[in-house]
């Protein structure tokens, strides 16, 4: 493996003029890891997001690399390995996971439901859940054992809460949708991955996420689900979020395909600097809404 020096990059970093490092046992820390990227907020006590970073992996070929780089990094950063935190709220974004209503949901068999839509070694990973306050559903997720427990041990001394990204979509989703006489679909565009979704009425109609591989597969999957949701590609209304710039060469190819796209918000549970003013709206939604979800 590449030296962790040369395995991770900061994309971004904010802190704001609020923040103030005397303050943490009175912060929430959000830390949300893919394979290949990181993001970090910080909270304060009055929601405003006081401090943020985004960095990017390189060089990684398994679970046991992430968790190396992962060491390097905290350990090389001011902040991060700090005990005192009033909270931590922990997303894991990957592919294993699997909603299910509440009124159905026995955490016993949390492994067996998420059985049905994903492979999974226990051995090696543990099978957790968090509950949505807004869509009345639990989501069932898979996270490695030893990262679940380095994070756990490193913050020992914090309230630990560990969610899932689709759950922090779902629930952003759900809170802050305005009503619409015809629901629009809403797209949140990861590194590397698409993420759908559809509500009615307040309620979740559909979610899923693909693998993207190519520029194409985004308006193949768009497409697949329009079509799935009976919903018209010249006249429906697409919410979309994401990494994607508003002149960027992928949005300008992606609306000849895709009419009446408007771009989504910022969480409105959360309130921001006029540092943040560099970050655009539509950008990061998943981690800001890492706050509204994983106190229970």
């Amino acid at each position: 493996m590449a030296s962790a020096v040369q395995s991770y990059k900061l994309i971004k970093k904010i802190k704001d003029e609020k923040f103030d490092v005397d303050h943490l046992h009175q912060y929430t820390l959000l830390i949300h890891l893919g394979f290949r990227d990181l993001q970090i907020g910080i909270v304060n006590l009055q929601n405003r997001l006081v401090f943020f970073e985004d960095y990017i992996f390189q060089n990684l070929n398994s679970i046991d690399d992430q968790l190396d780089l992962l060491k390097e990094l905290f350990e090389s950063h001011q902040l991060l390995t700090a005990g005192f935190w009033k909270k931590v709220k922990f997303s894991i974004k990957n592919n294993k996971l699997v909603q299910v209503p509440s009124s159905l949901f026995v955490e016993d068999a949390a492994s067996e439901y998420l059985r049905l839509n994903a492979k999974f070694d226990l051995d090696k990973e543990l099978i957790l859940h968090c509950k949505s306050k807004e869509s009345s559903a639990v989501t069932v997720f898979a996270l490695h054992k030893e990262i679940h427990q380095w994070i756990s041990n490193l913050y020992e001394n914090s309230t630990v809460s560990f969610v899932h990204q689709s759950a922090c979509l779902i629930e952003g989703v759900l809170k802050e949708a305005p009503k619409e006489s015809v629901p629009p679909l809403y797209i949140y565009v990861d590194r590397f991955k698409l993420h759908i979704l559809s509500a009615r009425e307040g309620k979740l109609v559909y979610y899923n996420q693909f693998p993207i591989q190519q520029f194409s597969d985004y308006v193949k999957y768009i497409m697949l689900v329009l079509n799935a949701m009976k919903m018209d590609q010249q006249n429906s209304k697409i919410i979309l979020w994401g990494y994607i710039g508003k002149k960027s060469p992928h949005f300008i190819e992606f609306s000849k395909y895709i009419k009446n796209v408007t771009f989504g918000w910022r969480t409105k549970q959360l309130t921001f600097g006029y540092l943040f003013d560099e970050v655009q709206d539509h950008h990061f939604y998943d981690l800001y809404s890492m706050h509204l979800i994983g106190d229970s």
